[in-house]
Formats: C-alpha cells, structure tokens, sequence
C-alpha cells in the first residue's frame, strides 16, 4: 500500500544491480510513494546488471558513475540536478564490495591493496558522495540521505573479513558528517543496520546460508527482508524522520539485542548431541556458526 510519503520528492539511488538488490527494493519502494528517480552503478554493473528494466519500471533515468571517483560524483549530482530542475531531496548509498571475500582471503592474511580497496568502495565512497553533494549544495534543506549496513561494524562475524571494517567506517561518516550537514544545511545521514539479506553480494560471504539460519532463530521477529527494509527506508527519506539524524538504526527483527533464543539455543545443544561433532571439535565449531 502506497501513502505518498515521497510525492513530489526527487532522489538519487546507488546500488541497484538486480531485483535482489536492496537497492532495487527501495527504488520501488520510492517510486510507489510518488518519488521521481535517478538511478546509478558503476558502467560495468549497468552493462551486467538488469537497471534498464528497473528504470523503465520507475521511470527513471540512469547516469553511469563510479562512486570512488570524485569527478564522476560531480558529474552525477550536476546530471541529476537538470534532470529533476533543483535539488535533490533524498540519497541512498547502498555499495559495498571485498575483494578479500571474493578471493576467500582470511582476515588474518589479508590482501592489503584489497583492503584499501574494500575501504574505498564501501565506505570512503560515502564520504566523497556526501562531500561533493554539500560543496555543490545538491541537497535540499531538510534532505535525507542513508547508507545500508550491518551489525559487524560492532560485532565479530565469521567470514564477514574486512566488510566488517568498511561498515564501521561507514557508520562513523554518518555521524561525523552527519553532524556538520545538519547544522549547517538541516540534511540529516542515517545508517540502516539490516537484517542479513541474500542478496548477490551477500550470498558471497562464505557460510551465508548458515548465517541466515542462525540470526532467523536469534531475531524474536525473524530476519528483515530486502523488502522490509525498502519500507523502513522509505520513512528516514519522508518528512516523518525530520529530526532523525546520526543514527545508526538497527533493521534485524531484534537480532541486535538478543543474546540467546530458545530456537538458536535448541539448535546449539542438538550440535552438541551429534557424534560426529563430539568427535570433531572442527565439526562442531562449524555447526555453532
């Protein structure tokens, strides 16, 4: 059901690849609610991603950019703004990408060139974004912009790696940005703590699937779909979160508060049962994640 929360409401969405795309959810999401879009990814993941049918869905127009890169960045907000004629309201950052997860790299033997990589693409790319739309003034007063993330910025995840430091950077540019744009332009930057989501990158983290089983048994809610979260993103882009700012807000069914369910707990004592596990300590170290 549609309330037009975002009618007349003009924004740029990053991330988009494929329909199991955060990103992809929330365009949806945005353009039910009457906003008017422009949709962007790098050149490559347009070419190799479906955004042309996303666009035609929306109807919206597509600029190629690399969020890495300042230039493209303020090709991008100046594009958008002839597109839409003005500022732009609302802003989702929603990019992240390891190449020491793609290449299975332990955290403890780390590729440091990934690394900065890592850092560049999943959260630095946050601060250029966010840097070059308040040098340009692109944003209008009162404006929105979210960035998606997850609980390992505070919490040791198996196999997240170095994604896990990127979103802790992530989270601390929206406070710290979060802080002078909203003094100086009333914009306010908010991070979405979501619930694991298989989405294409995400199903790229080894033991994925596990994951998912494990934080559905530990969420008293259950784990946050990709379209939940659209919902939910959808609120900080209207004028009902005028006041919400520097927050990074948890989307996970109550995972990030839990400490043990019974449904996780049942599943950890009947691990413990297994005869195979008591005889392998590796087993059962992999049945407990």
């Amino acid at each position: 059901m549609a309330y037009n929360l975002l009618k007349g409401k003009k924004g740029i969405i990053f991330g988009a690849l494929n329909s199991n795309s955060i990103a992809w959810k929330i365009a949806e999401r945005a353009h039910e609610e009457g906003a008017e879009l422009v949709l962007t990814n790098t050149p490559l993941a347009i070419r190799m991603g479906d955004m042309d049918e996303l666009a035609a869905k929306t109807g919206s127009q597509m600029i190629a950019a690399d969020a890495t890169s300042v230039t493209d960045l303020e090709n991008l907000f100046s594009k958008a703004m002839e597109i839409f004629g003005g500022q732009i309201d609302f802003v989702l950052h929603s990019i992240g990408m390891s190449p020491n997860v793609r290449k299975k790299l332990p955290y403890d033997d780390i590729n440091y060139d990934f690394f900065a990589k890592t850092l560049d693409i999943s959260a630095i790319s946050f601060h250029k974004m966010i840097q070059v739309a308040k040098k340009t003034d692109a944003i209008r007063e009162w404006g929105s912009i979210v960035a998606v993330s997850y609980i390992a910025a505070q919490r040791t995840l198996f196999e997240y790696n170095d994604m896990a430091d990127a979103k802790a950077v992530l989270e601390s540019i929206a406070r710290s940005f979060g802080y002078i744009y909203g003094r100086e332009k009333h914009v306010r930057i908010n991070t979405i703590s979501q619930s694991p989501t298989p989405t294409t990158a995400g199903q790229g983290v080894k033991g994925f699937s596990g994951l998912m089983d494990f934080t559905e048994r530990m969420s008293p809610l259950g784990n946050a779909t990709a379209d939940e979260c659209a919902d939910y993103c959808i609120t900080l882009f209207s004028d009902l979160t005028k006041k919400v700012t520097m927050q990074n807000l948890y989307h996970d069914g109550g995972f990030s508060s839990m400490g043990m369910s019974a449904r996780a707990m049942t599943q950890y004592n009947k691990s413990l049962e297994c005869k195979e596990c008591q005889e392998n300590p590796l087993n059962r170290q992999d049945a407990e994640l």
